[in-house]
């Protein structure tokens, strides 16, 4: 009996790959750079041919590619038909025994043995097709930093006041796309300064703000926050703001942090010299109870632990004030030192809390506002107040968006200055993908 020949097995005979009864060829181009091997591979195989793998070696980069590509020749072998299985059956087990045998194997479920469903295969984790996908995304990545180089030297000759108007934004610390919307804005307009201010007035109709009324009303107010962004300290500015204008009767303060070594030593400091009563709570019952007993105060500040956004008992912690009862207002506490990143991932993990805005901390300590501001634009949380210092309670002001931008715009100028081309074209190229989508 002749053994049964594969015929999808595949092999490569120099610069041909044979799969089967397919012939496929291949070649290895060298270049200084990808477009001119894209070139090479044209001319070369035609327009139809398929890129395999490509790197970047010492001089340029290197390109493998194929012509007359069959996909069809890498399939998998078919299973074998059912007719070869019943040949294969023993002619020594009696034909009753055959038939039973059958008849068993007819009465199973369709989805395999025992019942079990049949494994299936996934071939888009095949290690092949996965590498394969890897390498398309570098010289697609390849491709568009060669695309944004290209593009911002021609702006350079074209349209140098967009060019311009892209470093200064840039500068300010605003992340690529806000840059690119805010651009189209304000590109149109003649002369540098003027598409400049038309840019910075843009961005502040970007940036919200709410009219709070915390100051004036009262209430019972948490603020929330990941660690070390001065919410302790901002407690004790607002109760210090709001006891200067109604009496520090009206004013209580209550701490849920237990995680913090000494929280509550320094929210008794603050109270001591605000001279208003101060009460601790660990656990919701606890919490109900304090409230209660503040019941006749006009403003109630809670200072809650600080904890980390990736902190797996976050929710658990933020849990604590749902429990309290609905009139408790939460107040998202962030650092405009932190980086956009950052601050974006705090937004989102902090919005179990359904805080009603954002107050800005530490805007005198950061290099930069504007990856503050692309957070704020980019989660569409509108901000109630900023903080630029350790004083209580000058250092707290209403949140007003021109302030902010100017602020903005004074740090970038130095920092527009040092930026290279390079990092600048590289920018704009994926801000404008992201703008549009």
């Amino acid at each position: 009996m002749q053994p049964e020949v594969n015929s999808d097995l595949w092999y490569v005979c120099g610069s041909r790959l044979i799969a089967g009864n397919t012939e496929m060829k291949i070649k290895r181009f060298f270049a200084e750079d990808i477009r001119q091997a894209l070139r090479q591979v044209r001319e070369t195989l035609g327009p139809d041919a398929v890129i395999l793998s490509n790197k970047t070696v010492e001089g340029g980069v290197e390109l493998v590619a194929a012509m007359d590509y069959d996909e069809s020749a890498f399939a998998p072998p078919r299973a074998a038909p059912s007719s070869l299985k019943l040949a294969a059956v023993p002619e020594s087990i009696p034909l009753h025994r055959q038939n039973e045998k059958s008849r068993r194997e007819d009465e199973r479920p369709s989805g395999g043995i025992e019942g079990k469903s049949p494994v299936k295969i996934q071939w888009s984790q095949d290690p092949v097709l996965v590498e394969m996908r890897k390498e398309m995304k570098a010289l697609r990545r390849m491709m568009e930093n060669e695309l944004s180089v290209l593009t911002w030297r021609d702006m350079t000759i074209r349209n140098p006041q967009i060019q311009e108007l892209y470093r200064r934004l840039i500068g300010m610390g605003l992340s690529a796309d806000i840059c690119s919307c805010l651009i189209e804005k304000a590109g149109s307009v003649e002369g540098s300064e003027q598409a400049w201010r038309k840019a910075l007035h843009a961005l502040t109709g970007e940036v919200a703000t709410v009219d709070q009324s915390l100051l004036e009303k009262g209430g019972v107010v948490a603020l929330v926050g990941p660690t070390g962004v001065g919410k302790t300290t901002t407690v004790a500015k607002l109760a210090a703001r709001f006891a200067l204008h109604h009496g520090n009767r009206h004013v209580a303060l209550v701490s849920v942090d237990s995680y913090r070594i000494g929280a509550r030593e320094q929210l008794n400091t603050y109270a001591r010299i605000l001279d208003v009563p101060v009460r601790s709570a660990a656990t919701p019952e606890e919490l109900v109870t304090v409230l209660n007993t503040l019941a006749d105060k006009r403003l109630i500040m809670i200072d809650t632990a600080g904890m980390s956004q990736r902190d797996i008992d976050l929710s658990k912690q933020l849990s604590l004030l749902d429990v309290a009862g609905k009139s408790i207002s939460s107040f998202l506490t962030l650092s405009a030192a932190t980086e956009q990143a950052a601050l974006e991932q705090a937004i989102k993990a902090f919005a179990v809390a359904r805080p009603k805005a954002c107050i800005l901390t530490k805007v005198d300590e950061a290099a930069s506002l504007g990856g503050a501001l692309s957070a704020l634009i980019h989660c569409r949380m509108p901000l109630a107040f900023t903080t630029d210092g350790q004083k209580v309670p000058e250092d707290i002001h209403q949140a007003r968006a021109n302030t902010l931008v100017s602020i903005a715009a004074a740090c970038g100028d130095s920092l527009s200055e040092v930026m290279t081309d390079e990092h600048l074209a590289l920018t704009m190229g994926g801000g404008w993908v992201d703008a549009h989508g």
